[in-house]
């Protein structure tokens, strides 16, 4: 199998990681790919924030797991007895992804340009996982530690390390697409 389809066939979300640091050079190599994505009229919208101390992570963390919890109880498809890091999961890195308050394809562009980085860690011998529930930061003071332009917001976070578990593979859907 061709590298880029394995790479992409292996890829999983992993929500545990080992206690070990990430290399800088590495962190620059995956935002480097991800500056490399498409973007709508090339306007490239991302700015990333990169996130390494533990203490403050955990902090973040538990910010948005307050407000997550008002809104989905934390229930869905999490596994508390795994951690006590239901946001970030104790993960080494975290680069937190925002975009222009006024660029309507932003979400999109984002997308891509998460992908890109996730496939780079992956290839790089790093694990990931994109975290929606990172947005909820932004309803809370903890916000002000990005110190994010007035125009900006928060997208997306991606966390990243080196993995402590192979999640298993998820059937895929195969009854999705129609030939026209």
């Amino acid at each position: 199998m061709h590298e880029p389809l394995k790479t992409i066939y292996t890829r999983r979300a992993v929500r545990k990681y080992k206690n070990q640091a990430v290399d800088k050079k590495l962190i620059d190599e995956i935002i480097a790919a991800g500056r490399m994505a498409p973007s709508a009229m090339n306007r490239q919208p991302w700015k990333f924030y990169v996130l390494t101390d533990r203490k403050q992570i955990e902090s973040l963390s538990a910010a948005i797991a307050k407000i997550a919890e008002k809104y989905f109880h934390l229930s869905h498809g999490m596994d508390s007895s795994r951690t006590t890091d239901m946001i970030f999961y104790h993960a080494p890195v975290v680069i937190f992804i925002t975009a222009p308050k006024d660029n309507e394809w932003a979400a999109i562009d984002i997308g891509m340009c998460s992908q890109n980085m996730m496939l780079a860690a992956k290839s790089l011998g790093l694990d990931t996982c994109p975290v929606g529930f990172a947005k909820y930061l932004a309803q809370t003071d903890k916000i002000s530690q990005l110190a994010l332009p007035a125009d900006e917001e928060l997208k997306l976070a991606i966390i990243i390390g080196f993995g402590d578990e192979e999640p298993a593979v998820h059937e895929r859907k195969k009854d999705n697409v129609r030939w026209l």
